[in-house]
């Protein structure tokens, strides 16, 4: 079955190549009657357009302008399917000219050969991170739902290329170019990434997402755990290679007792539980992170193969990212948006007492 659609009830397919004329989404199952109109999409998409001039950054600039071609009237959802588009301006495949035959270690190249036995080299096609930004467009209009419930989702980056944020100060994600929560380590990390892009090279990073406001009762007992579906949103994020919720890996070097967080009657004490507890959400803050690797495309000389098995040497041209950090932390805070909205109508569906303020026609 097709990979390409996201989610139960806030459904999400996403379409389109890196070179191709243009990327989109279609997104069905949002409820009429919530207040959207292009702003809102172009204000989640800004923050991760490429071309803004980061020492992360591809040079490629895309304006990112995305339509709204169907599913609003008069400024609101109709409850019938949303159609995203953003075309893509600034693609030049000729600089990939020189992938036709050969695969890109690191990369889905290899892969996508030997599922499809066809593949599109410019830019990686489907595999492009370029894929995520009808993501972050899709993760907008979910946004709009979650705020009905005054739930808040914010990503921002907390490691990069092994410097780590020490400080954390909401304030600042949005100053600097890493969205880091600690000014002097966003310094120190956009050092790091101009050391690496200089020498051919490129770095990976953590962000984390903590989501603010979600009810308890989000999620299954079982098969559909808020936590593991997170997690698997996450990890469908080509340059992602490992989730954890709350304490996470931590948690494997702790006794019961540091690890279990006290319930009091005003709450919980600690949140090693990263707000949920079997699967379902349990009112307090939700916290992930997600291990973001180096990005494939350097131009440092990489042993590889060519289409007829024999061995080269590739150096890779074009315009890439040497992190793909920043861009990526926009991604992974639509894809938690993407799983609430779903959570949410799945709970109000199965009948839970879910506060929806505002419902009058």
């Amino acid at each position: 079955m097709p990979g390409n659609t996201f989610g139960q009830l806030f459904r999400v397919t996403t379409w389109g190549e890196s070179h191709g004329p243009a990327i989109g989404a279609v997104i069905d199952g949002c409820p009429p009657r919530l207040p959207l109109t292009e702003a809102v999409v172009q204000a989640a998409l800004d923050l991760r357009r490429p071309g803004k001039g980061g020492p992360a950054e591809t040079a490629r600039s895309e304006p990112d302008r995305v339509e709204i071609l169907s599913g609003v009237f008069e400024g609101r959802t109709t409850g019938t399917p949303i159609s995203l588009l953003i075309w893509n301006r600034d693609a030049r495949s000729e600089a990939y000219d020189a992938l036709r035959e050969v695969f890109r270690p690191g990369h889905g190249d290899i892969t996508y050969q030997a599922k499809y036995g066809i593949r599109d080299h410019r830019g990686g096609g489907r595999a492009s991170g370029r894929e995520t930004a009808a993501r972050v467009a899709a993760g907008a209009v979910a946004q709009v739902l979650l705020d009905r419930l005054g739930i808040r989702v914010t990503a921002y980056t907390v490691a990069l290329g092994g410097v780590r944020a020490r400080a954390f100060d909401p304030e600042a994600i949005e100053t600097n170019r890493l969205f880091c929560p600690d000014p002097e380590a966003a310094a120190r990390m956009e050092a790091r990434v101009a050391e690496a892009r200089a020498a051919g090279d490129s770095v990976g990073g953590v962000v984390e997402v903590r989501a603010a406001g979600v009810p308890a009762g989000l999620g299954e007992p079982v098969f559909g755990k808020l936590d593991g579906e997170l997690a698997g949103a996450l990890m469908s994020i080509g340059a992602v290679k490992g989730v954890e919720i709350g304490a996470g890996f931590r948690a494997a070097e702790m006794t019961g007792s540091e690890h279990n967080d006290p319930i009091t009657p005003a709450g919980f004490e600690g949140n090693n539980a990263g707000g949920i507890l079997a699967g379902i959400s349990n009112g307090d803050e939700l916290v992930i992170r997600a291990a973001v690797k180096p990005i494939p495309s350097i131009a440092r000389p990489q042993r590889t193969v060519n289409l007829r098995g024999e061995a080269v040497e590739l150096r890779v041209g074009g315009r890439h990212d040497a992190s793909a950090i920043p861009r990526i932390v926009p991604v992974c805070q639509a894809m938690v948006r993407l799983v609430l909205a779903d959570h949410v109508l799945r709970a109000r569906g199965q009948g839970q007492a879910i506060d929806w303020p505002g419902e009058g026609r």
